[in-house]
């Protein structure tokens, strides 16, 4: 396996492990909040980078999601990676800058604030189906910051794998 194989983001993805995942990452936020437990901000950050290097493969909540959870919740809806990835990245960002404000400044409001955001979406994804970040991705695309070949490479994803199903 190369290295690009290694730490490649799988497309498409079922919003069902995306929504599982999503789940897992609202209960670490809302007992990190909850407790004060700032490792718990850590933990998150580890497994957001995972997830954007690689997707499930070194996360463990990401290999729970889709090779256990995912399988149970009956067909796989396939959505496109790239956005899922994108939001993943924001995860990364909010959580990394939330444990270097608690454990290199002593900030205690912007972790606290981060997490709360964090668990917004999370829910939100979890929840209702709404992915924030993949909101973003699309609205990016559509002004030209994300180039039209990944919107073409994300394009029409449940006709491409809907065959794969029967």
């Amino acid at each position: 396996m190369t290295t690009r194989e290694l730490f490649s983001f799988p497309n498409p993805v079922d919003e069902h492990a995306a929504r599982t995942v999503a789940a897992g990452v609202a209960v670490l936020a809302g007992l990190a909040l909850a407790t004060g437990w700032t490792w718990l901000v850590v933990l998150l950050a580890v497994g957001f980078a995972a997830r954007t290097a690689a997707g499930p493969r070194f996360s463990l909540l990401g290999r729970l999601a889709t090779q256990v959870v995912a399988p149970r919740l009956g067909m796989p809806k396939f959505v496109p990676g790239p956005p899922k990835r994108f939001a993943q990245s924001i995860g990364l960002v909010l959580t990394t800058v939330a444990a270097v404000a608690a454990y290199r400044f002593g900030a205690l409001l912007l972790p606290t604030l981060l997490v709360a955001v964090l668990l917004l979406f999370a829910l939100l994804e979890s929840v209702l189906g709404f992915c924030a970040g993949c909101w973003l991705f699309g609205h990016l695309m559509r002004l030209g910051v994300i180039p039209a070949d990944t919107c073409e490479a994300c394009a029409n994803v449940q006709q491409r794998y809907a065959s794969s199903q029967a």
